[in-house]
Protein backbone atom coordinates (compact mmCIF):
# COMPACT_ATOMS: atom_id res chain seq x y z
CA UNK A 1 0.00 0.00 0.00
CA UNK A 2 2.83 2.39 1.29
CA UNK A 3 4.49 1.65 -2.57
CA UNK A 4 1.20 2.50 -4.46
CA UNK A 5 0.62 5.44 -2.50
CA UNK A 6 4.08 6.98 -3.39
CA UNK A 7 3.21 5.96 -7.40
CA UNK A 8 0.50 7.67 -6.96
CA UNK A 9 1.82 10.87 -5.41
CA UNK A 10 4.75 10.38 -8.29
CA UNK A 11 1.93 10.59 -11.04
CA UNK A 12 -0.27 13.21 -9.69
CA UNK A 13 3.13 15.09 -9.07
CA UNK A 14 4.08 14.01 -12.69
CA UNK A 15 0.25 15.62 -14.17
CA UNK A 16 0.69 18.82 -12.24
CA UNK A 17 4.02 19.53 -13.76
CA UNK A 18 3.15 19.25 -17.11
CA UNK A 19 -0.09 21.16 -16.70
CA UNK A 20 2.16 23.92 -15.65
CA UNK A 21 4.41 23.40 -17.99
CA UNK A 22 1.74 23.37 -20.89
CA UNK A 23 -0.33 26.17 -19.16
CA UNK A 24 2.96 28.08 -19.70
CA UNK A 25 3.42 27.41 -23.10
CA UNK A 26 0.04 28.07 -24.40
CA UNK A 27 0.41 31.46 -22.04
CA UNK A 28 4.18 32.50 -23.55
CA UNK A 29 4.94 31.16 -26.34
CA UNK A 30 2.52 29.74 -28.47
CA UNK A 31 -1.18 29.31 -28.77
CA UNK A 32 -3.75 26.91 -31.41
CA UNK A 33 -5.83 29.28 -33.65
CA UNK A 34 -8.30 27.73 -36.00
CA UNK A 35 -9.09 29.76 -39.17
CA UNK A 36 -13.09 30.32 -39.54
CA UNK A 37 -14.29 31.44 -42.80
CA UNK A 38 -12.70 32.28 -46.17
CA UNK A 39 -10.78 36.28 -45.39
CA UNK A 40 -7.85 34.46 -45.85
CA UNK A 41 -8.09 32.82 -48.62
CA UNK A 42 -6.03 31.32 -50.69
CA UNK A 43 -2.97 31.43 -47.77
CA UNK A 44 -5.10 29.62 -45.37
CA UNK A 45 -8.62 27.83 -45.39
CA UNK A 46 -11.23 28.00 -43.32
CA UNK A 47 -10.80 24.99 -40.74
CA UNK A 48 -6.75 25.10 -40.91
CA UNK A 49 -5.44 24.67 -37.51
CA UNK A 50 -2.05 26.60 -36.97
CA UNK A 51 0.24 27.53 -33.69
CA UNK A 52 0.54 31.17 -33.55
CA UNK A 53 3.84 32.66 -32.46
CA UNK A 54 3.68 34.75 -29.10
CA UNK A 55 7.25 35.24 -28.55
CA UNK A 56 8.81 36.78 -31.61
CA UNK A 57 7.05 40.06 -30.95
CA UNK A 58 8.00 40.75 -27.69
CA UNK A 59 11.91 40.75 -29.46
CA UNK A 60 11.09 42.30 -32.53
CA UNK A 61 8.51 44.39 -33.79
CA UNK A 62 5.61 43.00 -36.55
CA UNK A 63 6.85 43.26 -40.13
CA UNK A 64 5.38 43.84 -43.15
CA UNK A 65 2.96 41.15 -44.98
CA UNK A 66 3.23 39.35 -41.37
CA UNK A 67 -0.19 37.20 -40.62
CA UNK A 68 -1.40 38.14 -37.53
CA UNK A 69 -3.88 36.94 -35.08
CA UNK A 70 -5.80 39.33 -32.60
CA UNK A 71 -8.95 39.53 -30.70
CA UNK A 72 -12.12 41.64 -31.61
CA UNK A 73 -15.25 41.78 -30.43
CA UNK A 74 -18.57 42.57 -32.81
CA UNK A 75 -22.23 42.37 -33.11
CA UNK A 76 -21.57 39.02 -35.06
CA UNK A 77 -19.88 37.15 -32.55
CA UNK A 78 -20.53 36.01 -29.16
CA UNK A 79 -17.74 36.71 -26.93
CA UNK A 80 -14.11 37.51 -28.07
CA UNK A 81 -13.25 35.86 -31.52
CA UNK A 82 -9.91 35.78 -33.06
CA UNK A 83 -8.90 37.43 -36.40
CA UNK A 84 -6.12 36.58 -38.54
CA UNK A 85 -5.26 39.27 -41.16
CA UNK A 86 -2.07 40.22 -43.17
CA UNK A 87 -0.28 43.48 -42.14
CA UNK A 88 -0.41 45.96 -44.84
CA UNK A 89 0.27 49.19 -43.37
CA UNK A 90 3.26 49.94 -40.82
CA UNK A 91 3.58 52.13 -38.15
CA UNK A 92 3.68 55.91 -38.89
CA UNK A 93 2.59 55.38 -42.72
CA UNK A 94 0.02 56.35 -44.60
CA UNK A 95 -2.65 54.40 -46.37
CA UNK A 96 -5.13 54.73 -49.33
CA UNK A 97 -6.78 52.18 -51.31
CA UNK A 98 -7.89 53.66 -54.99
CA UNK A 99 -11.32 53.92 -56.76
CA UNK A 100 -9.04 51.02 -59.32
CA UNK A 101 -8.28 48.64 -55.47
CA UNK A 102 -4.66 50.13 -55.80
CA UNK A 103 -3.01 50.23 -52.55
CA UNK A 104 -0.68 52.94 -51.78
CA UNK A 105 1.73 53.45 -48.50
CA UNK A 106 2.77 56.93 -48.16
CA UNK A 107 1.97 57.91 -51.62
CA UNK A 108 3.75 54.97 -53.98
CA UNK A 109 1.71 51.80 -54.76
CA UNK A 110 2.62 48.84 -52.93
CA UNK A 111 3.87 45.75 -54.48
CA UNK A 112 2.18 42.98 -53.13
CA UNK A 113 0.34 40.21 -54.76
CA UNK A 114 -1.44 38.49 -51.70
CA UNK A 115 -4.93 39.47 -52.36
CA UNK A 116 -6.84 36.89 -55.03
CA UNK A 117 -9.23 39.73 -56.51
CA UNK A 118 -8.94 43.59 -56.81
CA UNK A 119 -10.01 45.76 -54.15
CA UNK A 120 -13.49 47.02 -55.16
CA UNK A 121 -14.55 48.53 -51.18
CA UNK A 122 -11.78 50.69 -49.87
CA UNK A 123 -13.97 51.49 -46.92
CA UNK A 124 -12.20 54.19 -44.12
CA UNK A 125 -8.73 53.80 -46.81
CA UNK A 126 -10.54 55.81 -49.59
CA UNK A 127 -9.30 58.82 -47.74
CA UNK A 128 -5.71 58.71 -46.58
CA UNK A 129 -5.09 56.93 -43.25
CA UNK A 130 -2.40 58.23 -41.06
CA UNK A 131 -1.58 55.05 -39.14
CA UNK A 132 -0.17 56.26 -35.55
CA UNK A 133 3.42 54.96 -34.17
CA UNK A 134 1.79 51.90 -32.26
CA UNK A 135 -0.91 50.81 -34.83
CA UNK A 136 -0.94 48.60 -38.33
CA UNK A 137 -3.40 48.48 -41.29
CA UNK A 138 -4.19 45.01 -41.87
CA UNK A 139 -6.42 43.43 -44.66
CA UNK A 140 -7.31 39.26 -45.24
CA UNK A 141 -6.20 38.12 -48.73
CA UNK A 142 -9.66 37.41 -49.75
CA UNK A 143 -10.22 41.01 -50.31
CA UNK A 144 -13.92 41.17 -51.87
CA UNK A 145 -15.35 39.23 -48.13
CA UNK A 146 -12.57 40.01 -45.66
CA UNK A 147 -13.60 42.00 -42.60
CA UNK A 148 -10.50 44.41 -41.78
CA UNK A 149 -9.19 47.75 -41.01
CA UNK A 150 -11.03 49.10 -43.99
CA UNK A 151 -14.30 48.68 -41.87
CA UNK A 152 -14.81 51.29 -38.94
CA UNK A 153 -15.66 48.51 -36.53
CA UNK A 154 -12.35 46.66 -36.72
CA UNK A 155 -10.31 49.84 -38.05
CA UNK A 156 -6.16 50.41 -37.11
CA UNK A 157 -5.05 47.13 -34.92
CA UNK A 158 -2.68 48.87 -31.91
CA UNK A 159 0.40 46.97 -31.27
CA UNK A 160 -0.66 45.84 -27.86
CA UNK A 161 -3.38 44.04 -28.69
CA UNK A 162 -1.27 41.61 -31.24
CA UNK A 163 -1.21 38.25 -30.21
CA UNK A 164 1.36 36.61 -31.98
CA UNK A 165 2.33 35.49 -35.76
CA UNK A 166 0.80 32.77 -37.36
CA UNK A 167 3.55 30.53 -37.75
CA UNK A 168 3.04 27.04 -38.40
CA UNK A 169 0.06 24.94 -40.45
CA UNK A 170 -0.40 21.80 -37.94
CA UNK A 171 -4.29 20.59 -40.12
CA UNK A 172 -4.79 19.60 -42.24
CA UNK A 173 -1.52 17.38 -42.17
CA UNK A 174 -1.28 17.76 -46.39
CA UNK A 175 -0.59 21.49 -45.44
CA UNK A 176 1.77 20.85 -42.49
CA UNK A 177 4.59 23.66 -42.56
CA UNK A 178 5.46 26.91 -41.86
CA UNK A 179 3.70 29.67 -43.12
CA UNK A 180 5.29 31.77 -46.10
CA UNK A 181 4.73 35.71 -44.75
CA UNK A 182 7.43 37.15 -47.51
Amino acid sequence: MKNFLKGLFQTILYLAFIFVITLLIVRYLGQRTEVIGSSMVPTLESGDQLITDKISYRFRDPERFDIIVFPFEGDDYEGKAYFIKRIIGMPGETVRIDEDGVIYINGEPLDEHYGIETITFAGTAQEEIKLADDEYFVLGDNRPISRDSRYPEVGNINRKDIIGRAWLRIYPFSQFGILQHQ
